[in-house]
């Protein structure tokens, strides 16, 4: 991680859901074990993201006390999800926070759902991210968004539904490089979750995966 005081390192803002209603399609799979796999998935979206050289702080969107608590102690700045509206105002309230913290720095909103990513992957898409105003990187699917970011100007997020092509058609540059599968790796289903697994995933979800019986790499 870059130091906080470096104007021109990011402000990455992570919103995490409370882990009872979020990833429902991964029931079949986890079973009981699906809100400890929510917080695994987000406490190894956030390690990875602290890891990183290109961003300076990593500020958490929740209502959870459990991943609060948690990612608080890896080093996040975690605030609550005060306007209780929605991923989107969710991640309005975490740039603000950001900038209020760090003025003038660059900001990006990050998927919670990313167990398998690398810094250096992430690094690599934030630095192609300096040179537009905007710009963001599509799911594996090639319908929503893991990563939207800006230099400068509105922070206006569009995830959720068809979030790529409401990016693109709001004049948000799409980051098409090669070398970042863990950046557009995020997880909602089984199917999902086995790929991220043959990516390998981080530590705390393999955890979780292991205790369900499942090898990193099935």
């Amino acid at each position: 991680m870059n130091a906080p005081d470096d104007p021109a390192a990011w402000s990455v803002i992570v919103p995490v859901k409370r882990p009872e209603v979020a990833k429902t399609r991964l029931s079949n799979a986890a079973g009981p074990q699906r809100a400890a796999m929510a917080r695994a998935f987000a406490a190894d979206t956030v390690a990875a993201a602290l890891g990183c050289t290109e961003v300076a702080e990593v500020v958490v969107v929740t209502d959870d006390a459990a991943t609060a608590r948690d990612l608080g102690a890896f080093g996040a700045f975690v605030v609550a999800d005060s306007p209780e509206a929605g991923l989107n105002a969710a991640l309005h309230h975490g740039a603000k926070t950001a900038g209020q913290r760090r003025p003038g720095a660059p900001r990006a909103a990050l998927s919670a759902d990313l167990p398998a990513l690398r810094s250096a992957e992430l690094d690599l898409a934030l630095r192609a991210a300096r040179a537009h105003r905007s710009a963001f990187v599509c799911d594996a699917a090639g319908i929503g968004t893991t990563l939207y970011c800006v230099t400068s100007g509105a922070f206006e997020p569009r995830f959720g539904g068809r979030s790529r092509a409401a990016h693109r058609k709001a004049g948000v540059v799409e980051l098409d490089l090669v070398g970042i599968a863990s950046v557009r790796r995020d997880v909602d289903t089984a199917v999902d979750l086995w790929d991220a697994l043959r990516l390998g995933v981080g530590e705390r979800t393999a955890a979780v995966v292991a205790s369900l019986g499942v090898a990193q790499g099935a």
